[in-house]
C-alpha cells in the first residue's frame, strides 16, 4: 500500500513541474489535472473517500474547466522567454537546493514514523464535513466563490478589450 502512496505523490510532483515548466497555458491546465488525480488517489489511500470525491469533482471538474475556459476565451499562445537576471541565473539553482534541503530536514524531524491524530474534531464524512463548511466556515467558503467571480469577470474584460 505505501508503495502507491509513492508512485501517486512522485506523479503528483512531477506533474507540478510540468505546470510551471510548459511553454502553452493549456498544456499547463492538463498538467494540473493530472495533479489533482493523484491527489485524490493519495485521498483514497488515506481513507479520505469524500475528499477525494470532491477532488475529482470540483477540483479536477469544475475548477478545471474554469481554468481552460478562461485560456481558451483570452486566446492564450505560447509563453514568451523573457530575460533571467543576473542574479536569478547565479543564485537561483543554489538557493532551489538549500530550501530542498531544508524541507528534507523539517519533514525528517517534524514527522517521525508514527500517525497524526486530528483530536476527533475533524471526520471524513460528507456531513461533519458539510457541517464544518456551511455552518463554522461559512464566510472564507463565501468568499472564494466571490473571488473565482471576480477572476471570470476580469477574464471577460481582457478578453474583450483584445479584440
Amino acid at each position: 500500500m505505501h508503495y502507491l502512496f509513492y508512485i501517486f505523490a512522485v506523479l503528483a510532483v512531477a506533474g507540478a513541474l510540468a505546470v510551471i515548466l510548459q511553454k502553452r497555458p493549456i498544456y499547463s491546465a492538463l498538467s494540473l489535472i493530472v495533479v489533482m488525480g493523484s491527489l485524490a488517489v493519495i485521498y483514497l489511500l488515506l481513507e479520505a473517500e469524500f475528499m477525494a470525491a470532491v477532488q475529482i469533482i470540483v477540483y479536477a471538474g469544475a475548477i478545471m474547466v474554469l481554468f481552460v475556459f478562461v485560456i481558451m476565451l483570452l486566446n492564450a499562445g505560447r509563453e514568451k522567454p523573457s530575460q533571467k537576471s543576473w542574479l536569478a541565473q547565479k543564485l537561483g539553482l543554489p538557493i532551489l537546493v538549500i530550501f530542498f534541503v531544508q524541507m528534507f530536514l523539517v519533514l525528517i524531524t517534524a514527522f517521525p514514523k508514527s500517525t497524526v491524530s486530528l483530536g476527533g474534531k475533524f471526520s471524513s464524512s460528507a456531513h461533519s464535513i458539510g457541517r464544518l463548511l456551511f455552518r463554522d466556515y461559512v464566510l472564507p467558503f463565501e468568499i472564494t466563490s466571490i473571488l473565482i467571480l471576480i477572476a471570470i469577470l476580469g477574464a471577460i474584460v481582457l478578453a474583450r478589450r483584445e479584440t
